[in-house]
């Protein structure tokens, strides 16, 4: 069933010089988008877009299904693998150091390398960053049937033992240099961050964005989830519904442990590209693609309309929550959206749920983009 738009909120653009004359306004694809979401029964969908004097930002659904209390543009979510953006930060910050080097192999440092893990031989900062390492995901392990539901929802999976659970797939030599998307990677990039900073992952993440961009809607403490700004999230299994918004061994992730709002995301993009958390060195090596052409080291790349340049960003995913963002480099130009999907069977239960969620990623993201080519100067 779909949830009524009449439980939609939103917040009104702040006054901009831009003038749209009779054309169609920019907003009107995500717009569109965010309605067909809820139409289509998602429990929520919140969006943010900022463009050189103008704010535009909605929130149609509810935060949770027991309540239906109305979602707003500023509640917070699960940002999933946006998250790795942030990590991406503070390992650059540690290169930025002299702490390490981006082409240092962190065999010798991690001691999760040598006691659990099975290189099968040097891996670099960059490697992990960039996801060349050959590194397999944890999950192989964890979420191979519809039986491993329970157990994924209730484990409190540490960095630790990520790793450990990975040490139990193949890291064939022949898949490093190439291009693996590996949670585990970054999971081992946040105990490189520990060992070098001295400091939990999460401390690192507020000292060195958090606090300094003042992101008041963004946590990394597990307790921030049963906050009531914090829209729930919802599966289905065996066909009985269960709120697994405080799942344990989410929050504090370098690899998505991040709760956040549109507009911190924003402000984290825009400040990334602007220049206030890196240096423009680290900036030109976060933005390289050589593995694929679509992405560098913690940051997803996407082509534009308005010019020659590219747009960069983060995608992030749960079962319950699906996040993207898309900025562009002169720090101008931000749009993020939240998709909480509807209650349904995980692809461990359904495989079609998988390929529903892959289809919302994608809608999500040409929404964000043709917005931003409708803003173009």
């Amino acid at each position: 069933m779909a949830l009524a738009l009449g439980a939609c909120t939103y917040s009104e653009p702040a006054p901009a010089p831009v003038s749209f004359g009779s054309a169609p306004p920019p907003t009107r694809s995500i717009d569109n988008t965010m309605r067909a979401f809820v139409d289509q029964g998602s429990v929520a969908v919140v969006a943010e877009v900022r463009w050189p004097g103008g704010t535009w930002s909605r929130a149609y659904g509810v935060r949770n299904l027991e309540s239906r209390e109305a979602a707003t543009p500023e509640d917070q979510v699960f940002v999933a693998s946006i998250t790795k953006s942030m990590t991406a930060v503070s390992v650059m910050k540690l290169v930025e150091d002299g702490l390490i080097g981006l082409d240092d192999p962190v065999n010798g440092i991690l001691d999760s390398f040598t006691t659990i893990l099975k290189p099968p031989g040097p891996i670099t900062v960059r490697q992990l960053l960039g996801h060349t390492s050959g590194m397999r995901s944890f999950q192989e392990v964890t979420e191979r049937t519809s039986d491993d539901v329970p157990r994924v929802i209730t484990e409190d999976i540490t960095t630790q033992r990520a790793l450990e659970l990975t040490a139990q797939l193949p890291w064939d030599v022949r898949d490093v240099g190439f291009f693996r998307y590996s949670d585990s990677g970054y999971m081992a990039l946040g105990q490189l961050v520990e060992k070098l900073r001295g400091q939990p992952f999460p401390e690192v993440l507020r000292a060195d964005i958090i606090d300094p961009l003042e992101l008041e809607g963004t946590f990394v403490d597990p307790a921030t989830a049963a906050s009531p700004s914090v829209i729930r999230g919802y599966i289905t299994y065996r066909g009985e519904r269960l709120d697994i918004t405080e799942a344990p061994g989410v929050l504090g992730s370098p690899a998505y442990g991040v709760i956040s709002t549109m507009s911190d995301i924003n402000d984290f993009y825009a400040a990334l590209f602007r220049g206030d958390l890196v240096s423009p060195g680290s900036l030109q090596e976060m933005t390289k693609t050589k593995a694929i052409p679509l992405y560098g080291l913690g940051l997803w790349k996407w082509n534009q309309d308005c010019d020659d340049k590219h747009r960069f960003g983060g995608t992030g995913g749960f079962w319950t929550y699906r996040t993207a963002s898309v900025a562009s480099t002169d720090g101008q130009y931000q749009a993020t959206m939240t998709l909480v999907p509807p209650p349904m069977p995980t692809p461990l239960e359904d495989p079609e749920t998988g390929d529903k969620l892959n289809l919302w990623d994608d809608q999500m993201v040409s929404a964000l983009q043709e917005t931003l080519d409708r803003l173009c100067p």
